[in-house]
């Protein structure tokens, strides 16, 4: 069942699960909201489990690039292509959102982005490899987000 994001009635729809639900759904507002305002492009997630090749694809890059493996389950994805890039986003159980952002022209863009929903330790897996800045959101409060460049081709 798919999912279309509200920026502006912010729900927990979909990760009732996770232990900082209110922040996960205002950090997927808040991503909502900036991909409406950037691309005119409205986010639509589907439950992790019925779309497995999203969650795979992103695990592979991940794998691959930074020998990573994600310990939280996913509870929501999605992918689309918008202003010339493939993108996906993954929000998972423990309040960690994934987003990539790979551009189809060679020598162009291509990078995955975390982001740490308020209230949430960050992951023993990136811990030790990744610094995260703190911004600010009125949807999400404090976000810290890290993010790579990726060599390989996927």
């Amino acid at each position: 069942m798919s999912y279309l994001v509200d920026f502006k009635e912010v729900s927990t729809a979909g990760l009732e699960s996770s232990p900082v639900a209110d922040a996960l759904a205002g950090l997927r507002a808040n991503e909502a909201r900036y991909l409406k305002n950037k691309f005119d492009h409205d986010l639509l997630l589907s439950a992790a489990q019925d779309v497995p090749e999203i969650v795979d694809w992103v695990h592979r890059i991940l794998a691959d690039e930074r020998d990573l493996q994600i310990a939280s389950p996913v509870l929501q994805a999605s992918l689309f292509e918008a202003d010339g890039a493939k993108r996906a986003y993954l929000f998972y159980e423990s309040g960690l959102s994934i987003n990539v952002l790979y551009s189809l022209a060679p020598g162009a863009k291509r990078a995955v982005g975390f982001k740490l929903s308020e209230g949430m330790e960050v992951p023993e897996e990136l811990a030790q490899r990744f610094k995260f800045a703190r911004q600010k959101s009125k949807l999400a409060g404090t976000i810290r987000g890290s993010y790579f460049v990726l060599k390989g081709e996927y």
